[in-house]
């Protein structure tokens, strides 16, 4: 957890502290963790498995966007603005979570003003990873679409992850057999393994040259 994007840039102080208030939490395959709308609450860390973020206007069904990874924290939003929950957290193959509750973020902060910038600086990486989905959907082509999102799921590494072409599809912005036809030409190219419902990348660089169009399949 301390390599994690965010708190790898923290102080160790920092890190100690809220590994001192957090606590583990075991969430089974499709568990959600919040939805929402749900009540203002405190930040999880994902420790181990693999989770899935799932957002969309206010007036709209949410949608899956994105797979969270081991060392990522989320669910800074209640704490820096005092409302309530504006994604939806679900466990994809099972998580391993460290949660630390919003009243142990505010105790942390009354003692340390620079708790909050600290806190305030994963909405910061929060927003890289939403810069980096809306570009690569900003992709004219579907195949480098495909790619990209496949890419992204490597982040987990050389595991395999229980995601459905279909999901891959509405992560994509392509239909099931756009995903078939370019998971199958993945698969003989060695960039990526799969069955019905789950999906490992084995060459998560050769699918981003792809996705950047400068690689050949």
């Amino acid at each position: 957890m301390r390599k994690g994007a965010w708190l790898s840039t923290m102080t160790e102080s920092f890190r100690s502290e809220l590994f001192r208030h957090a606590r583990l939490q075991q969430f089974v395959p499709g568990q959600i963790i919040y939805r929402f709308g749900d009540p203002v609450g405190g930040m999880y860390g994902l420790v181990a498995g693999s989770l899935t973020v799932n957002s969309a206007p206010p007036d709209a069904i949410p949608r899956l966007i994105h797979v969270g990874m081991p060392g990522a924290w989320t669910g800074e939003g209640p704490f820096l603005t005092g409302r309530p929950r504006r994604v939806e957290l679900r466990a994809l193959g099972g998580a391993l979570m460290m949660h630390v509750p919003l009243d142990a973020l505010e105790q942390m902060a009354a003692r340390d003003p620079g708790v909050s910038r600290a806190i305030g600086m994963n909405a910061v990486f929060t927003v890289d990873v939403l810069v980096r989905i809306v570009h690569d959907l900003q992709t004219r082509d579907v195949g480098r679409r495909i790619a990209s999102v496949l890419q992204r799921t490597g982040w987990l590494g050389d595991v395999a992850i229980p995601l459905s072409q279909t999901d891959i599809g509405i992560m994509a912005n392509a239909s099931r057999q756009q995903v078939n036809a370019a998971m199958q030409r993945f698969a003989d190219a060695g960039w990526v393994s799969y069955t019905y419902r789950s999906i490992a990348v084995t060459n998560a660089q050769a699918l981003r040259r792809y996705s950047e169009g400068d690689g050949s399949e």
